[in-house]
């Protein structure tokens, strides 16, 4: 991995397949599990009935497959010294944990005011900061790959200590001072707590452990070229089947409801985008490189699907609103943030023209990256 000031322009590749079209995976599966709901809803009783608590069973395994690879990614050791980067870590953090759970709350309220599942679901996603897709696009878009693991890293450990908490406040506190209804009396923020600890933290430190374990036993090289190959495209999987899953139980819902699909959408699509300008904004009146600004504009950016559909299922169910909340999430992430990484390669000239000395990995295909990110690329 390269340093912010050495990075070394490599020969773009070509994503493999699976990467590539991504966005028409997440439909097929969203297509196989409408399938399911209307033809076999048999499908759907069986996963419903392996629960513990509120949550499936099959589904709680699918996401913990899910997030192990892109957690088992992230070089933990060689992202240490960006925290001599103030200016970044403290900008990231408001941006991450004060600006985009306040902004997704307002337009949860703004634009769905008379679906509080969905609304609720829609703070939810907000509360879930990056964690793993994030580094994709930050590549393709040619930013700082050392800032961008150890953001990630950041959030990690930060959802993990403040999620459940943000989640009361959120939900029940902020609602009540505004005079605004609160979530139910069935809410509570330790089952929120748990999830996060559960669908999160076992991941991630077993990621840690992983890289910490590979790198000791068999060095770096081998743990990126050998181990993470095999593992990286179970995240794809896990995804996959688990919006399966989700759409056999959901099924009934999106196609009574294809107008509430549509709201959940709206909300989300501005969200990516007000966010990503607001950082690139921040960036540059901070005077930090192109490579920083871009990192910091997509790691506030991205959310992270896979925690908020963890919480959402957790807490309120499969068969809720908040979780088709989360499961919708993925496929407008994916398109719109490839979108975000043509405007920050546009805008990098007319921004940042002393950087054009580092050349961009991508310079017309969103489906190029460098050479040297291709272990990150089977991934969510």
């Amino acid at each position: 991995m390269s340093t912010a000031t050495s990075r070394t322009p490599a020969t773009p590749t070509r994503l493999g397949t699976l990467d590539r079209f991504l966005p028409v995976w997440i439909l097929a599966a969203m297509a196989v599990g409408l399938l399911l709901a209307v033809y076999a809803p048999a499908v759907g009783d069986v996963l419903h009935a392996f629960t513990i608590g509120s949550v499936s069973v099959p589904i709680a395994i699918g996401l913990l497959i899910m997030m192990y690879p892109v957690l088992a990614k992230v070089r933990y050791s060689d992202a240490k010294h960006v925290a001599t980067d103030k200016r970044l870590l403290v900008t990231s953090l408001v941006l991450n944990w004060l600006v985009g759970p306040a902004l997704m709350f307002a337009l949860a309220w703004l634009l769905l005011p008379d679906l509080p599942e969905y609304r609720t679901g829609l703070i939810i996603v907000g509360l879930a900061r990056c964690i793993a897709m994030v580094l994709i696009w930050n590549d393709l878009a040619c930013g700082d790959r050392e800032a961008a693991a150890f953001l990630v890293a950041i959030n990690s450990v930060f959802q993990v200590i403040a999620f459940g908490a943000l989640g009361w406040f959120y939900l029940q506190v902020l609602p009540a001072w505004l005079g605004l209804p609160t979530t139910s009396a069935e809410f509570s923020i330790w089952a929120i707590t748990a999830s996060v600890l559960v669908f999160l933290g076992i991941p991630l430190l077993a990621g840690y452990l992983s890289r910490r374990v590979g790198e000791a036993t068999k060095g770096r090289d081998w743990y990126e070229a050998k181990f993470l190959p095999v593992v990286g495209p179970f995240a794809l999987w896990g995804l996959l089947v688990t919006i399966v899953m989700l759409f056999a139980l959901q099924g009934q819902q999106v196609i009574a409801h294809p107008g509430d699909v549509a709201r959940i959408a709206l909300p989300m699509l501005i969200y990516f985008i007000v966010m990503f300008l607001i950082s690139f904004i921040a960036g540059r009146l901070l005077r930090m490189t192109y490579e920083r600004t871009t990192t910091l504009a997509f790691t506030a950016a991205g959310n992270n699907f896979e925690l908020a559909i963890a919480v959402s299922v957790g807490t309120f169910g499969a068969l809720s609103g908040q979780a088709l909340t989360g499961i919708v999430g993925p496929l407008i992430e994916v398109p719109a943030l490839i979108a975000l990484v043509y405007l920050a390669l546009w805008l990098r000239p007319r921004m940042f023209p002393a950087s054009l000395s580092t050349p961009a990995p991508m310079a017309s295909d969103a489906a190029s990256a460098s050479a040297s990110a291709e272990h990150t690329l089977d991934r969510v």
